[in-house]
């Protein structure tokens, strides 16, 4: 029984009497985040939400001959997740539109150079070589200056451009520089900046932020068959993790058509967030203006909205383009990069607060974060209440700004690529051991009295939402490659799951109706393999594997088809995994 039909299965039974339930599911160690109710060991469903959370005995009276029940024999359930930050498209539909992919963590330049070559070979012809990724840290380690000169040697005849690790530039060659008509005399976009030769002034070949949408402007755009099948799959790997929210950021048209396609198709099994890019930050987006007006409101659904827009103020470590709060280490003046004026930022964010719509600011250093909340302040004062925006990764925030992430009833959200060690953390972590001591400080927020959110920011870091969520509670490498300490402070097993769940619901501004197990609200639950309250998390959190994933009521996965035996069919099985599933879980 596909989606469509478990839904008009159940709405055609919610006439068979008064409070009487669609599905019990019973026999469970349910963990419900309801500090008025914290454990269940059952719950009873109607119309899509909880008509009781309690004890066995108090579903007595809610079945009839129509209602289903399953019994759960024990297991650990809790509410679903919420991943406030990712990117399927631009993870996956390089792929599925033929682009590079030179399958390393942390390549090597001889890696690179390899890829490029096969990859030519395979792909003959005059077109672009396009795809990710290098790593700026490897290119150190080689004593070799990542660009157009070192590209140029590789493949000097087709344009060349390659994304790095953390999607915070592109590395082109000659060809591709000319084809994008970038020179000397090219002016930095206002969102990023061409690095450039100290003498000559022309382009070396890295381009930084929203300073390489200029390179994706000179290709042809992604196929829409690809973008369909990247969120599709997107989409069915969070359910069989358990997430039944998330936000999308950096969106265009042609993404949200890809979104509505999946969500008219009734495969939408999570309420979706897309974020419209406030910039042409990594690709053009041609009718922003119109999305912003109100077109915007063509895509909305029950599951699906465009009501948030996302855009970078500064850069990233690598890079060293975050805006820090005082210099960079080894530097007099230089700061960091930021994207817009103050003075841009403070209008921009006044405004879409006033009519309703959610900024998601991109900000890595502690410098961005302040600038941020000095604009939310300045919308507080003029327009009142307002939207809850969210601040982007949080890497590195100032002390006294833990405090106004309440005052201000603004999100921190924090990506995991670098709160654990690991060779990609170490290769990030360049602003100072002073500031290092607070990356990604949930403890600090959550301390003050904040919302603290995770967000995977998939490709940067890992889509599985179970890796960032042992992480947070040890800040350290699951998988034991690292035994040293590292930055930041954990928090408790019970502080984590709010934070993928009902901080989560808060950020998007449905905290009222979902995001913890209570009767009344949204019926999204997750039954789990082990129960994470009795083990030890090093090392088996991540693990962690999600046996179903029930949202609004709707089966959406279900690993061991246990629901066979209510005759009610999950709209997404293990035997249809997509490609990248093995990838996702080396």
């Amino acid at each position: 029984m596909n989606s469509t039909k478990i839904t008009n299965y159940l709405s055609s039974h919610t006439g068979q009497g008064p409070g009487k339930a669609d599905l019990i599911l019973t026999n469970a160690r349910i963990y419900t985040v309801d500090p008025g109710r914290p454990w269940a060991e059952a719950v009873a469903i109607k119309d899509g939400r909880f008509i009781a959370v309690g004890g066995r005995a108090e579903m007595d009276a809610l079945r009839d001959e129509h209602t289903r029940e399953v019994d759960l024999q024990g297991r650990f359930a809790m509410p679903g997740l919420y991943d406030m930050h990712t990117h399927p498209d631009l993870s996956l539909a390089p792929g599925y539109a033929d682009y590079l992919d030179v399958g390393l963590e942390s390549p090597t330049p001889d890696d690179i150079a390899k890829a490029i070559l096969d990859y030519a070979e395979s792909h003959p012809g005059d077109g672009w070589i396009y795809g990710s990724y290098f790593v700026h840290f490897t290119f150190r380690q080689a004593e070799i200056e990542p660009g157009c000169e070192w590209l140029d040697t590789v493949m000097p005849d087709r344009p060349v451009a390659i994304l790095d690790r953390s999607w915070g530039s592109m590395m082109v060659n000659s060809k591709a520089l000319a084809l994008a008509n970038i020179t000397a005399d090219t002016p930095d976009p206002g969102n990023g900046f061409i690095q450039r030769d100290s003498i000559t002034g022309e382009a070396t070949g890295i381009l930084i932020d929203g300073a390489y949408a200029m390179i994706h402007a000179a290709m042809p755009p992604t196929p829409q068959h690809a973008l369909k099948r990247a969120y599709r799959e997107g989409v069915q790997y969070q359910s069989s993790r358990g997430v039944v929210a998330t936000k999308y950021v950096h969106v265009c048209e042609h993404r949200l058509e890809a979104l509505k396609s999946i969500d008219d198709a009734g495969e939408m099994t999570l309420r979706v967030e897309a974020a419209i890019s406030w910039q042409d930050d990594i690709f053009p987006v041609k009718r922003r203006w119109e999305l912003l007006s109100g077109e915007r409101n063509y895509y909305r659904s029950a599951r699906l909205n465009a009501n948030a827009v996302k855009f970078h103020f500064d850069g990233v470590h690598e890079t060293r383009s975050s805006y820090l709060s005082s210099p960079w280490p080894g530097e007099e003046k230089w700061r960091g990069g930021l994207n817009l004026t103050p003075e841009h930022i403070t209008d921009m964010v006044v405004d879409l607060d006033r009519r309703g719509i959610r900024v998601i600011s991109h900000c890595t250093g502690d410098g961005a974060s302040d600038l941020f909340l000095d604009a939310v302040a300045e919308a507080r004062r003029v327009n009142g209440g307002g939207v809850r925006h969210q601040c982007a990764h949080s890497t590195l925030l100032l002390e006294e700004n833990l405090a106004r992430f309440k005052e201000l009833n603004v999100t921190a959200e924090f990506s995991p690529a670098v709160w654990y060690p690991s060779d990609f953390a170490y290769a990030r972590t360049q602003a100072g051991e002073e500031k290092m001591k607070t990356l990604y400080n949930f403890k600090g927020v959550l301390d003050a009295g904040g919302v603290a959110v995770m967000g995977t920011d998939w490709p940067v870091s890992n889509i599985n939402p179970w890796i960032g969520f042992e992480t947070m509670v040890t800040r350290k490498n699951p998988w034991g490659d690292y035994s040293e300490p590292f930055y930041g402070e954990p928090i408790s097993l019970e502080q984590a799951i709010k934070v993928m769940t009902i901080n989560g619901a808060w950020s998007m501004g449905i905290e009222h109706k979902a995001g913890s197990i209570e009767v009344g609200k949204s019926a999204d639950l997750i039954v789990l393999d082990r129960n994470l309250f009795e083990l030890e998390p090093q090392g088996n959190l991540h693990n962690t594997r999600v046996d179903i994933t029930v949202m609004e009521g709707e089966i959406v996965w279900d690993r061991l088809d246990q629901f066979e035996q209510a005759e009610l069919e999950a709209v997404w099985k293990s035997d249809q995994v997509p490609t990248f599933y093995e990838r996702m879980e080396d």
